[in-house]
C-alpha cells in the first residue's frame, strides 16, 4: 500500500474515490465532492431527497471504494447498511450481548454499525431511542453495550437518508442530532441529459447514435484503503493553511446568526470547529494549500442551515444564512485584494 504523504498524494485519492462514485451515480458531482469533503474532514452527512434518487447507490458506491485487507478486524467491514424502521431497536444498530452455550458465556455480537461506510437509510422512519443510539457513534467513535465501550474505527462515515415528503409516522431529527451532522444535503432531480445517461449505461439498448456518455475524470485507480483515508486526513490538516482571517470570519458569521431576528437558536461553536477541516479538505481539492473565502461561500449553506433554529414564519435557513454571510465575505475579500 503506498503511503500518501504529500497533498499531491491526497489529490490523487480523491480523483480515483470521485471517478470510483461518478461510474456508478450519474449527475451527483456536486453531492459526492461534498461526501469526500466529509470523509476527508471527518465529518457525517445527511442527504434528503425524494425516493428513487440515488442516495442509497451513491453511499453504496464509495463504501465499495474501501478495500480491507485479508488480516484486517473481521468485526468490521467497508460498506453496511441499517434500514430504519418504527419496530428498529437500539442493539440492531450497535450489537448486542448474547450468551454462548459453547463457551459458557456472554458474547458481544456487533451490530452494523461496526463499518467505514454506514447508510442510515431513512433515518427519520425509527424511533428516537434509536435515533439516538447512533449519537456516541458518530461523536466519538464507539458503542456502549453492557456497560462495555467498543471502539469504532478511525474511518467512519455515515450518511443518512430521509424522505422530505410522506411525513406520516415519522420522527424528525432535534437539532442536537442534526449538528452531529457535517453536511445536510438537499438532491434535487437529475436533467434530462443525466437522467439519458443513467438509462444508457443501464440499458445499452437506450443509447442513441447522438447521445454521448459523460467522460469520467481522469485519475488512475488505486487501492483506497481505510489507511489511506486516515493518512490524507493528517496530510490535509498538517499542509492545508489557514489564516486568522478566516476563523475571524467564521466567528463573525456565527454572532451575526446569534442576533438576527429570525434565527431562535444559533449556531454552536461545535459547528465552527467541524468546519475548519471542511474548509481544509475543499481548498484541497481545489487545487490550493490554502483555505480562501470561497470556500466559505461554497460550504456556508450545507454547514449552516441546518443547525438553525428559525422563528415562526421563517422557511428558508438558506437565505438566512446568505444575507448574513455576504457581507462578512466581502469584507474578507476586500481585506484579501490588499
Amino acid at each position: 500500500m503506498q503511503t500518501v504523504t504529500t497533498l499531491s498524494d491526497v489529490s490523487q485519492v480523491y480523483r480515483s474515490l470521485k471517478a470510483s462514485c461518478e461510474a456508478e451515480v450519474q449527475g451527483r458531482s456536486d453531492v459526492i465532492d461534498l461526501i469526500l469533503i466529509a470523509l476527508f474532514a471527518d465529518g457525517h452527512v445527511l442527504l434528503e431527497d425524494h425516493p428513487g434518487s440515488g442516495k442509497t447507490t451513491l453511499a453504496k458506491a464509495l463504501g465499495n471504494c474501501i478495500h480491507r485487507p485479508s488480516d484486517a478486524d473481521p468485526r468490521f467491514a467497508a460498506f453496511r447498511r441499517i434500514q430504519f424502521t418504527p419496530d428498529l431497536l437500539p442493539s440492531d444498530v450497535t450489537g448486542t450481548t448474547v450468551f454462548d452455550p459453547n463457551q459458557n458465556q456472554l458474547t458481544y455480537h456487533p451490530g452494523p454499525v461496526f463499518a467505514n461506510v454506514v447508510l442510515a437509510d431513512e433515518i427519520n422512519r425509527t424511533s428516537p431511542k434509536v435515533q439516538s443510539s447512533m449519537l456516541e457513534a458518530m461523536a466519538e467513535k464507539q458503542v456502549t453495550v453492557d456497560n462495555v465501550t467498543h471502539p469504532l474505527e478511525e474511518t467512519f462515515l455515515v450518511i443518512a437518508t430521509q424522505n422530505p415528503l410522506d411525513q406520516a409516522g415519522t420522527y424528525p431529527l432535534p437539532k442536537a442530532q442534526l449538528d452531529r451532522f457535517l453536511f445536510k444535503v438537499r438532491m434535487t432531480f437529475l436533467s434530462r441529459e443525466h437522467e439519458l445517461e443513467v438509462l444508457a449505461m443501464k440499458y445499452p439498448q437506450c443509447r442513441f447514435d447522438s447521445f454521448v456518455a459523460a467522460e469520467l475524470i481522469d485519475a488512475p485507480m488505486r487501492e483506497i484503503r481505510p489507511e489511506t483515508i486516515a493518512q490524507a486526513r493528517q496530510v490535509i490538516q498538517r499542509e492545508v493553511k489557514i489564516d486568522r482571517s478566516i476563523t475571524e470570519a467564521l466567528v463573525e458569521i456565527a454572532g451575526r446568526l446569534r442576533d438576527e431576528p429570525r434565527v431562535a437558536q444559533g449556531i454552536s461553536t461545535r459547528a465552527l470547529v467541524v468546519t475548519i477541516p471542511a474548509l481544509q479538505a475543499r481548498a484541497m481539492m481545489q487545487g490550493r494549500d490554502f483555505v480562501s473565502p470561497d470556500d466559505i461561500k461554497s460550504l456556508a449553506f450545507p454547514i449552516f442551515s441546518h443547525r438553525l433554529e428559525l422563528q415562526p414564519g421563517i422557511s428558508s435557513g438558506d437565505l438566512v444564512v446568505e444575507q448574513v454571510m455576504l457581507p462578512v465575505i466581502e469584507s474578507l475579500c476586500r481585506k484579501s485584494i490588499r
